[in-house]
């Protein structure tokens, strides 16, 4: 079970605004819990996913506004089957650029069939985006209206065309900067926990299988979790 304060600890801000990175505390070590779903179960006992325009009410609930790069028109709504750290099946959601929505259920296919596990699989909403930085979130998702860490010009995630997988086990590193925060021991990426991403896995290979880039193999930084398109 995660401990009770997950999620309630804000972390003081850097001079950029960013959380200050700290140690993992033991209790995010050997991280392998599930959180409750987001959406109701699929039918069926394998792989199954459900693709359509995104609603009204989705869209209402995610961080599109005017003025995103991606119209609204352009978001599939996207459930899918995954396997949880408690090994039980479970069903979350994304928004995905319709033109890449495909080959991204082509993509979770292949990790349930391995079964890799996801701790949660959710829409980032305003208030997510927006709150102040605990260090400790570990959500798998696409699309988030938001420019890139640290740049002036948008993520590839506000265009529907990128992915994080288990950011806690799979953290952004650059220099002394680590998001999430608190996910400093899965820097050590000879660990072999559950949830981690590694070079030459399932992950990675289905990945680049449907032609994407992964933040690993990045020279500056390291954004383990990250999946793109185009490779940034």
């Amino acid at each position: 079970m995660p401990p009770p304060w997950l999620g309630t600890r804000v972390l003081k801000k850097d001079a950029e605004g960013f959380g200050i990175a700290a140690p993992t505390p033991p209790e995010l070590r050997h991280r392998a819990w599930t959180l409750p779903d987001v959406v109701p179960m699929l039918p069926g006992d394998g792989f199954a996913a459900e693709v359509e325009v995104a609603p009204d009410d989705v869209i209402a609930r995610s961080t599109w506004a005017p003025g995103c790069p991606v119209s609204r028109q352009e978001l599939d709504w996207v459930r899918m089957t995954f396997w949880g750290f408690d090994g039980a099946r479970h069903t979350g959601e994304m928004l995905i650029n319709a033109r890449v929505a495909q080959d991204v259920v082509g993509v979770f296919r292949r990790l349930y069939e391995a079964r890799f596990p996801i701790e949660q699989m959710e829409i980032t909403t305003v208030a997510e985006r927006d709150a102040p930085p605990t260090g400790d979130g570990n959500g798998t998702g696409a699309f988030v209206c938001r420019l890139a860490r640290g740049q002036t010009s948008y993520s590839q995630h506000a265009y529907g065309l990128a992915i994080d997988i288990n950011p806690f086990q799979n953290p952004y590193v650059k220099g002394d900067r680590v998001i999430p925060e608190l996910a400093g021991w899965y820097l050590n990426r000879d660990r072999e926990t559950p949830g981690m991403i590694h070079d030459g896995d399932v992950v990675t290979k289905a990945f680049a299988d449907i032609g994407w880039g992964w933040g690993g193999d990045w020279n500056s930084l390291k954004d383990y979790q990250h999946f793109s398109e185009n490779g940034t």
